[in-house]
């Protein structure tokens, strides 16, 4: 039988991601997802947050750094990887996710800045595009806002 390492996760950036080159110019991008679990202590729902830390490479790496920011939603999907290294005479060891896909998901976090201007400069455009608020017709008739002439 074959052996199988495949990972899937969705959670929440825990950092901004920072991107380095290797000598060869690759570029690598490393961040760190949050996921949060419920379980059931006796009668108490309690939350327990489990963190990945997480590695792009190449032009992915490059092209999607910029929008890897703290509280952002992605899905990740790859492979684990174990580094192991020794340092001051002790064998150190860490598993990274080595991220094949990635998905942004959602919108940008709450309580980010350029959240409150895109949410206030679309509703403006959206009432004056629609000449000024609810009262507005759509090209409908009745009460419900609805033409009764449809035609199905």
């Amino acid at each position: 039988m074959a052996d199988i390492n495949h990972v899937v996760l969705v959670g929440r950036l825990t950092r901004d991601a920072e991107i380095k080159y290797t000598n060869s110019g690759t570029a690598i991008s490393k961040f760190a997802i949050a996921i949060n679990r419920r379980r059931k202590s006796g009668d108490q729902w309690t939350e327990e947050a489990n963190f990945f830390d997480c590695v792009v490479w190449g032009k992915v790496a490059e092209a999607l750094t910029q929008y890897l920011v703290k509280g952002k939603q992605v899905g990740v999907q790859g492979e684990l990887r174990q580094n192991r290294w020794e340092q001051d005479g002790q064998r150190r060891s860490k598993v990274e996710v080595n991220v094949s896909n990635i998905q942004l998901l959602g919108g940008r976090p709450q309580g980010s800045s350029q959240d409150v201007y895109q949410e206030s400069s679309q509703g403006a455009d959206r009432d004056s595009s629609y000449g000024g608020g609810q009262d507005a017709s759509y090209g409908g008739g009745g009460e419900d806002g609805f033409d009764d002439d449809i035609p199905f």
